[in-house]
This record gives C-alpha cells, sequence and structure tokens, in this order.
C-alpha cells in the first residue's frame, strides 16, 4: 500500500498512535531504508576499528557477521512491534518502566542519539569540505542544515531519502570494491590469520553494538505499516537490510584500514575517496558520502525528537506534540550534536570506539526486557491508551522493569572494558569485553522468572484507542485481538 495522495509532505502524527485509516507503506521500504542507513562512512570507520586496534583480516570479518547476526536478530525483534502497535518503540516502554519510570531509559537513548549524530556530522563535514573546497566546521554546518530540514518534515521524507540512498550507496560501494580489489592482493590478507579472542569479541561486539543502538528507534519507521502486516516479514525486511548494509559497508572498512599502512586513522573519508582518485569521480564519492550520512542522522535526530517527546508527555499526561513543538525540538537537538561535533572533530576515532561500546551496558539491559515482556509476557497484549495515563494500568512506576534494568546495568560493570572504564574482571579474561553477552542474557533471564510470578494485569487482547468510524466496545475503547 503507497501513501495516497492526501497524505501530507509534513508529517502530522509524532508519538501518538496511527490510526488504521493513516497507515501506508511495503515492506521493501523497511529493507531500503535500513540499508541505506548502514551503507555509508560511519560503519566503515567501525568495521576498520576491529583491525586499526589489532585484530587480522579474517578474523574480524568473521566477527563481525557474528556480531550482525546477533545484534541485527535483536533491532530486528524491536521493528516487528511497529506495526502491531503503531506506536514508538520507546512509548511502548512505559509498559515495563510505567509511564514516568520510561524516563530512564530513554534519557540515555537521547545521549547515544546526540553522539551518533554528532559524530556522523563529523565525517559529514570532512566530506563536505572536501566537495566544497570549505573547512571541515562549514562543512559541519551545511550537513546540519539538511538535517533540520529533513527531520522536521518526518516520516515519509525519511523513507524516500533511505530509497534514493540505498541506490547511491550500492553504486558507490561496488565501485570501491572494485577498486579496492585492483590495488589489494585481498587473498594474501586473508591468509594471515592470527586468532585472539580480545581482537575477535572486538570485532563482534563492535558489530552488535551497531545494530543493538537502532532498537530504540527502529520501531518508529515500521509503525506505519498496515497493523496486518506480517511479523515475520517485518523482522526479515528490516533486519536484512541492517544486517547486509552494515556487513558490506565494515568488510569495506576492515580491507581499507588492513592496506592503509596507518594512514586511515584521522583522515577516514580523504583516506576511502582516494582509492577512486581524483577529479568527478572522487567528488561524486564525497557527494555520496555526505549523502548517505544524510539518512541515519536523521534517523539519529528524528530518534533524538520522539525520545524527547516522549518524555515531556510522560509528565504532561498526553501523546499530542504541534508542529512549532516539533520544530524547536529539533533545533535544540540538533543544535546540541552539531556544537559537540565542532568541538571534537579533531579527536573522533578513539571517542567514537569508546563511545559506542560503552553504550552497550546502558541499551541491552532495556533491550532485553523489552523483548522479553513483549514476546513472552504479554505476547502483544497492550493496552495502547493506558500509555498514556500515568494513573493508569501501568501506573507512574514500574518498580520490575526499574530494579531489573538496573541490574543489568550493574552487573555488566565487572565486564566492562573502554576508555571511559575497565572493570576488575576484564583482565582475568584476557582483555575480552564481554559485558554485552551478560547484559543480554542475565537481565532477560531475571525479568521473565519475576514478571512471571508479579507482573501486573495482562489484558485479554491489544486494545487500541478509539478510531473514526469504529464501533466502541463495552469499555469504551476499540479493541483488535
Amino acid at each position: 500500500m503507497a501513501a495516497n495522495d492526501t497524505t501530507p509532505l509534513i508529517e502530522r502524527r509524532s508519538i501518538d498512535y496511527i490510526p488504521e485509516a493513516e497507515r501506508h507503506g511495503r515492506l521493501l521500504s523497511q529493507f531500503t531504508l535500513w540499508m541505506g542507513a548502514n551503507l555509508q562512512i560511519t560503519a566503515i570507520v567501525t568495521g576498520a576499528l576491529a583491525v586499526v586496534l589489532g585484530g587480522d583480516v579474517f578474523w574480524s570479518l568473521i566477527g563481525l557477521l557474528i556480531g550482525q547476526l546477533i545484534g541485527g536478530g535483536v533491532m530486528a525483534l524491536h521493528a516487528a512491534q511497529g506495526p502491531k502497535l503503531g506506536l514508538p518503540q520507546m512509548i511502548s516502554s512505559r509498559v515495563q518502566f510505567g509511564v514516568y519510570g520510561a524516563a530512564i531509559p530513554i534519557v540515555l537513548v537521547c545521549l547515544m542519539y546526540l553522539g551518533f549524530t554528532a559524530t556522523g556530522t563529523v565525517l559529514s563535514g570532512q566530506a563536505l569540505g572536501q566537495l566544497f573546497g570549505v573547512s571541515d566546521s562549514v562543512g559541519i554546518l551545511i550537513f546540519a542544515s539538511v538535517i533540520v530540514l529533513v527531520t522536521v518534515l518526518g516520516y515519509r521524507v525519511i523513507h524516500f531519502i533511505g530509497r534514493v540512498a540505498s541506490v547511491i550507496g550500492v553504486i558507490a560501494f561496488v565501485y570501491l570494491f572494485s577498486r579496492l580489489m585492483s590495488q589489494t592482493d585481498v587473498g594474501a590478507l586473508l591468509q594471515i590469520r592470527h586468532f585472539s579472542w580480545s581482537s575477535f569479541l572486538l570485532a563482534v561486539s563492535l558489530a552488535a553494538s551497531w545494530q543493538i543502538a537502532f532498537g530504540p528507534y527502529v520501531a518508529d519507521y515500521s509503525r506505519y505499516l498496515p497493523s496486518k502486516t506480517s511479523s515475520l516479514k517485518t523482522f526479515f525486511a528490516a533486519g536484512a537490510g541492517s544486517v547486509v548494509g552494515a556487513q558490506v559497508a565494515m568488510v569495506l572498512g576492515v580491507f581499507a584500514a588492513a592496506m592503509s599502512n596507518g594512514q586511515f586513522a584521522g583522515h577516514e573519508v580523504a583516506y576511502i575517496v582516494g582509492l577512486s582518485g581524483t577529479g568527478a569521480t572522487a567528488a561524486l564519492l564525497y557527494f555520496s558520502i555526505a549523502f548517505g550520512k544524510v539518512t541515519i542522522s536523521t534517523l539519529n535526530s528524528y530518534g533524538s525528537f520522539m525520545c524527547i517527546a516522549t518524555i515531556v508527555s510522560g509528565f504532561r499526561g498526553r501523546l499530542e506534540v504541534t508542529r512549532l513543538q516539533r520544530l524547536v525540538f529539533v533545533l535544540v537537538i540538533v543544535g546540541t550534536a552539531t556544537l559537540i561535533a565542532l568541538l571534537g572533530q579533531h579527536s573522533f576515532l578513539g571517542a567514537f570506539k569508546s563511545f559506542i561500546l560503552f553504550l552497550l551496558a546502558f541499551f541491552t539491559p532495556w533491550s532485553a526486557i523489552n523483548l522479553v515482556d513483549y514476546y513472552c509476557i504479554t505476547r502483544e497484549r497492550y493496552d495502547v491508551p493506558a500509555l498514556a495515563d500515568p494513573n493508569g494500568r501501568y501506573g507512574r512506576w514500574n518498580l520490575l522493569g526499574i530494579s531489573v534494568y538496573v541490574f543489568g546495568v550493574l552487573v555488566q560493570l565487572p565486564f566492562i572494558s573502554t576508555k571511559f572504564y575497565t572493570g576488575p574482571l576484564v583482565a582475568a579474561l584476557g582483555d575480552v569485553d564481554i559485558s554485552w553477552i551478560i547484559g543480554l542474557v542475565l537481565p532477560a533471564a531475571l525479568y521473565y522468572v519475576c514478571a512471571k510470578k508479579w507482573h501486573g494485569t495482562v489484558p485479554d487482547h491489544l486494545i487500541l484507542p478509539i478510531e473514526q468510524g469504529a464501533a466502541p466496545t463495552t469499555n469504551g475503547l476499540a479493541a483488535q485481538a
């Protein structure tokens, strides 16, 4: 079902429920959106880190693929919630944490989006600076202006840009791979195999954290699909697009770093474009890099807006957000990210690695709790109107969800290895960071056991708001089993 001509260009909805009459789109759009979001320079840099930080090509590629599949599975399970609930991802967290309590993980999600937007803006600024012959700082400001515009326009424009970015990304990556193959003895690089648990698990963690980081907002971009859309097909459409796109980009990063002789770090964009030579081809690649970053940076900015609106609406008691409020939120978010990018543009690579690995400690427990509750405890039976009512079924604070979340964060601390913090058990494990595995498994198991015994009342079916023309049920709500 394609969007009809009456659908406005500027999105009317924000964090509120999407009525069935306004549902549109196809599963292919999920694949192209997430492929376009991943075929970009930051994913290349992430893959390159596996080699820059000590891994060989062969085991880095395998580790990255394993991480993509694990993290992509988690990400896609969140995506499948969108069509069924018609809600942004973090609104649904109120079931597990309470209407007020959901603000706890959401604040951390906002910080994540700011960080990813800022780091992506640094790389885009480099590309635009080279393309237009201006400084990187001016390039950063140009890029930020584009992000503000696309984020304000919203859902339809974001998906359209995702489709265009997929096409441009495929063309650019095919060309870059062909150039790389002509300049590098790939077979010789693959023959160098020095297995190390620390380097291997670093590669797994880099890819898994990349995918898991999409979890808090992936349903935001599937919530407009018709409610009858197959959950399994949504899972594979979003997951395949993300995994394939990210793995292709990271593979390119691995080979680029391996053949760079130490010239990659600090000059990521220039080195990648340098594979193609100079002139018009280089200019086109700079454009493709900047355009590729538009998709993911817009997702991050849009996700930040949704998170801030979710926090505010929880304490205000209603879900509607005006267009003026939306514009103000977006300007504040992108402005803050741009300031961070301008201040931190010269120390990007090391800070980025530490940032994405440290964030795993805060998002894997949230993801574990949300998925266990949705698929194993409530089994899609949500009371959507109650999500806006602090005095309703889900209450203000859900101590069970909050307690398991805090436990999930704390239990990882001994196993974390980043520049920000290194746990006491890391050295004993050969400097291997396994915190994200602990953060997924233990909170999931604990929440399942506790929720089975102490979970609040669960509706008999999914309860949706009354839609125009729908017959009300005895409790005044239009229900869908």
